[in-house]
């Protein structure tokens, strides 16, 4: 008997061995993103989100710059998704792109897995841990830059599989140019990739070195396909110099400008905390998935995902989220016709922002940004696009005068003047570093603002109360939010706000040189207010307590006609023991414990002396 060729080498055996899993992978990881998708869709908010989304939003509706490094990529996709989804509110269709990009992701891991493992029920265990973890799925349907980070994670640990068990030169070459692109690519999003990328460079260039496959010429045309993957940078120095945007950040049109934007120079450090929203899940799932597969029945780990999906839902289920909405569209209607807002922090800037440009809402009010005025490029390319608004000089200074660049610097002060036919505002808070505008202005509350009024104008309490009383319209209960939420800060600055108005007529009565029947007067209007607001819900602000028995006890020392000295000072020790109880961190708790022992030895002995 002759003996015969095989016809198929140990590569061609691979390459049988992973046919039939390159299918089955391919279809599972269908599967995958269907189902994760359509969990993300069921559970997006249909409004704009917290945090960076309402300014990633607006950059990507008026194709502007992104704060830094400018995510190119992200505001050009979200774009399109603006263009071409044809349902929702801008937000939405933003968040229903990246619930999409976190879904791609999931696929992507399960395919990974699947490939190193064989196992169908180890990839669908790993894709879903990893997707209905709380943090993973409460990003990837916000419309923020993790889901589509996460997204290419998980195409590089695919690429890099697939380049493992490549069988020929050509295939490792042509998965290596692929490879180079996306790292490229990639790193137009967000900069947390280059961890990986770092990795897997070297270990790709290693790989061609030792099947001899690596050559100068090959090296060259990978840093080409690395350099192609950068081309949507490209993106910012062409919005900059077009300069169409009513919202941008950074002036990229100069090499110098491109750099300090690309470097973050401007904004944040090179934070890995992000990152590991999902990143350093896969790791794990990669390294113990054998160790599941083995351990574990196909029935026990979709119990696990399962649970795993019910314990993150409450928390991710957010299709009847309107709260940043909300916050963002009570600011908005409270304030007076043409009233300029000078915004501060990411919660009232980035939802007014959001509001103002996408949805069109307030068209009359001009936003002007309080950081955002003290940089050199904001005024010289967003003045433009402030039709209203007056500025006295080029950027923002406490310490006025010319600049060596030429720029002039003015302060706030000035600024008021300027626009002194407008009314001002700023939501939330005033920059410190400049206390000018204290030469002939008072802040007086306006809910979570505050009016920045000239000092001229004598303060009416009882007009002020009734213009500030019902200035929000908020339904939301007291604390029903995670603590660690944005809905939780929205919400506690709505809570706050009912406060303010007393608060300051309180500080008012504290602190003003006035004649004593003045003073009295704003007591009791900080007195009733208090006691108002304290007793209409239930459940508030610990403050509120502590406040509110403050005041009692200013009351009890007025001895004003028609008061009660006995339920001024219960109600004193009522509340400073609620607040005893619920804030135990205040520096002021011993002095607090010391007043209720004097207080109450004081009730006993106005009560002894009303029973003699």
């Amino acid at each position: 008997m002759g003996l015969h060729g095989d016809g198929r080498g140990p590569a061609g055996g691979r390459a049988a061995r992973v046919g039939p899993r390159r299918s089955g992978g391919l279809r599972g990881g269908l599967a995958v993103f269907a189902a994760v998708a359509a969990v993300f869709t069921l559970t997006l908010p249909p409004s704009v989100p917290g945090g960076d989304s309402g300014e990633l939003i607006t950059a990507a509706h008026e194709l502007g710059v992104a704060h830094p490094p400018g995510y190119p990529l992200f505001t050009l996709v979200a774009k399109l998704a603006i263009i071409l989804f044809p349902f929702g509110s801008v937000a939405y269709r933003v968040n229903l792109l990246c619930g999409f990009f976190g879904a791609v992701a999931a696929s992507l891991l399960f395919f990974t897995v699947f490939r190193l493992s064989g196992s169908y029920a180890g990839g669908i265990l790993a894709a879903g841990v990893f997707s209905f973890s709380r943090l993973t799925w409460q990003w990837s349907i916000a419309a923020e830059v993790f889901s589509l980070n996460n997204l290419f994670v998980g195409l590089l640990m695919a690429l890099t599989v697939h380049f493992e068990e490549a069988a020929t030169a050509k295939e490792r070459s042509k998965i290596a140019k692929i490879g180079a692109f996306c790292c490229g690519l990639s790193l137009c999003n967000q900069h947390t990739i280059v961890l990986y990328v770092l990795c897997i460079i070297p270990w790709i260039l290693f790989r061609l070195l030792k099947e001899k496959e690596l050559s100068l010429g090959s090296l060259l045309k990978l840093s080409l396909y690395f350099c192609a993957g950068l081309l949507p940078y490209v993106y910012l120095p062409i919005s900059s110099y077009l300069n169409q945007a009513r919202w941008t950040w950074g002036d990229q049109t100069t090499l110098l400008g491109f750099l300090t934007h690309f470097l973050r120079e401007e904004y944040g450090t090179f934070s890995l905390a992000k990152s590991e929203i999902g990143s350093s899940m896969s790791k794990i799932l990669l390294s113990q998935v054998t160790s599941m597969r083995t351990q574990l029945s196909f029935n026990i780990q979709a119990l696990a995902i399962w649970a795993n999906i019910c314990l993150a839902r409450n928390i991710c289920d957010q299709r009847t989220n309107y709260v940043i909405d909300k916050f963002a569209k009570n600011l908005l209607a409270s304030m007076p016709r043409d009233a300029i807002i000078l915004l501060r922090g990411d919660l009232p800037g980035n939802s007014l922002r959001y509001m103002h440009y996408c949805e069109g809402l307030r068209p009359d009010i001009s936003l002007v940004d309080q950081e955002m005025m003290t940089y050199e490029w904001y005024l010289p390319k967003m003045a433009k696009h402030l039709p209203g608004v007056n500025f006295p000089g080029n950027r923002w200074n406490p310490v006025e005068g010319i600049l060596p660049s030429g720029m002039v610097t003015f302060n706030l002060y000035h600024f008021l003047e300027i626009n002194k036919q407008k009314k001002t505002f700023v939501c939330i808070g005033i920059h410190e570093g400049d206390p000018t505008w204290k030469k002939n202005y008072s802040l007086w509350p306006w809910g979570s603002c505050d009016k920045l009024v000239p000092s001229e104008i004598v303060f009416n309490p009882e007009e002020w109360i009734k213009l500030t009383r019902n200035i929000y319209n908020w339904t939301e209960e007291y604390g029903r939010f995670d603590p660690s939420s944005w809905e939780s800060v929205a919400n506690e600055e709505m809570w706050q706000a009912r406060m303010k108005t007393p608060f300051f007529i309180f500080n008012l009565a504290e602190s003003v040189s006035v004649p004593s029947a003045v003073k009295a007067q704003l007591y009791t209007y900080a007195y009733n207010l208090y006691k108002e607001i304290v007793y209409l819900q239930k459940e508030h602000p610990v403050n509120w307590h502590k406040n509110y028995a403050i005041a009692c006890e200013r009351m009890l020392r007025l001895q004003e006609k028609g008061t009660d000295p006995e339920v001024l000072i219960s109600e004193t020790i009522r509340h400073f023991r609620l607040y005893t109880q619920k804030a135990s961190n205040d520096p002021q708790l011993p002095d607090i414990l010391i007043a209720l022992k004097h207080l109450r030895k004081e009730l006993q002995s106005l009560r002894n002396m009303k029973n003699v």
